[in-house]
């Protein structure tokens, strides 16, 4: 209960036992540790994140009014995808991909219900466990592509770029932004032991991002911390904050660009760093290329009120969308392509809404809209409709910001 008692005076916990309370906590805290092992199918995350589901319901867990708005357009959304695919599940890889899509549903639901109550303690449970499973994703993709574990090059690379417990670099990299906002937060404002212990934590994650070789990932990063530090100065309360912010950022930035070159003086590094640092690269250009893809997919998109269907872009052109807003219109039609960037953007307007409300969680806040802001834009040239980490900080979101009108409400109440 020390959490509601630093809370200003404000309990934010849900009516529950303290066993309860411990209980719901340790399993926030396992559902993001176990968010960075997704390698296999079914995951550990979709398997605790079903048991945390089902443990929260049992114990205790409300859907607010304000979420209702959240899941009319996830429905929605999905039965569009529904409708799209029906002539198509007699293929066992769209019915999967439906599923997953009702399912990843679920877990936003699930994260904004959580995150509505109890908020500080549970988003600080999340925050520890994404960085501990984060730092196990780093240090197995660092591992595997300097060869440091007998076998684990094959496993743990995928084209000679790091990818750690995930199968693909790319999604490697996007998921370890947020755990590096958080460990870039407490290097820029906590006490030096633990601002110390987080440099190295900052780093570790840097440099698997780094080894991905995810140009978008490159970019979130360096956007992300750019953009959550500016947040940081604009909210803090002190000029002594804003100073220190400021400086730190600084020194990261310094000691940023001493370790990448470091990192360039190996051959390796160096070259697979200029080929993923091209802006020319061939998938990207042409008539077919990723960006030609977008426009003649948006025209087809414009004649097919139903869609496609699932995982059938492909068969048009020579790789699918790399977009995650024209893949909602091309597997779900209209449907699913208004409701989509709908509820994506709703989201953004109401986070940029709620950033300088004073709450007890403000901190933890900024980083995970930052980090869904990055992701957003990212959706533009990846698909990213079935990342579990996006469908969690959509959730987070919603929770944040329906228990910031609460608490909003409570303290203009007791004023």
């Amino acid at each position: 209960m020390a959490y509601a008692a630093t809370a200003g005076g404000m309990t934010t916990a849900a009516p529950a036992a303290p066993g309860v309370l411990a209980l719901q906590r340790a399993l926030v805290w396992l559902v993001g540790a176990s968010g960075a092992i997704v390698f296999i199918e079914p995951s550990p995350y979709e398997i605790v994140t079903l048991l945390a589901t089902v443990a929260f319901f049992a114990t205790g867990l409300r859907l607010k009014l304000v979420l209702m708005p959240l899941v009319l357009a996830l429905v929605l959304l999905n039965v569009g995808y529904t409708i799209s695919a029906i002539p198509l599940l007699d293929q066992s890889e769209v019915a999967s991909w439906i599923a997953t899509s009702w399912y990843m549903a679920v877990t936003v639901v699930f994260f904004a219900m959580v995150t509505s109550e109890d908020t500080a303690a549970r988003l600080d449970m999340l925050r520890r466990g994404l960085v501990v499973g984060a730092m196990i994703a780093s240090l197995s993709a660092i591992a595997g592509y300097f060869n440091l574990v007998p076998g684990g090059h094959d496993l743990l690379t995928l084209y000679e770029r790091a990818r750690g417990t995930f199968k693909d670099p790319n999604v490697l990299g996007a998921f370890l932004i947020l755990p590096a906002l958080f460990a870039l937060q407490s290097v820029v404002s906590d006490k030096l032991g633990k601002a110390f212990r987080n440099v190295f934590a900052f780093g570790i994650m840097s440099l698997a991002i780094l080894l991905a070789f995810s140009r978008a990932a490159w970019g979130g990063l360096i956007l992300t911390s750019a953009f959550m530090l500016a947040l940081m100065v604009l909210t803090s309360r002190t000029n002594a904050q804003r100073s220190r912010i400021i400086i730190m950022a600084i020194v990261a930035v310094v000691l940023g660009l001493a370790l990448i070159a470091v990192l360039l003086s190996f051959d390796s590094v160096a070259e697979m760093f200029k080929q993923r640092a091209s802006f020319d690269q061939s998938y990207d250009e042409g008539r077919f290329g990723r960006f030609g893809r977008h426009i003649l997919g948006a025209e087809m998109a414009l004649d097919l009120p139903f869609g496609i269907g699932p995982l059938q872009f492909h068969r048009f052109f020579p790789e699918d969308t790399h977009n995650s807003y024209l893949n909602a219109f091309m597997s779900g039609g209209w449907l699913s392509g208004v409701c989509y960037p709908a509820l994506v953007f709703t989201t953004v307007v109401m986070g940029f809404r709620h950033i300088f409300v004073r709450v007890p969680w403000q901190r933890a806040y900024l980083a995970v809209f930052s980090a869904f802001v990055g992701t957003v834009g990212e959706s533009f040239v990846i698909d990213t409709d079935h990342w579990r980490h996006f469908w969690m900080m959509l959730g987070a979101m919603w929770g944040m910001i329906a228990a910031a009108q609460a608490y909003k409400t409570n303290d203009a109440a007791s004023a």
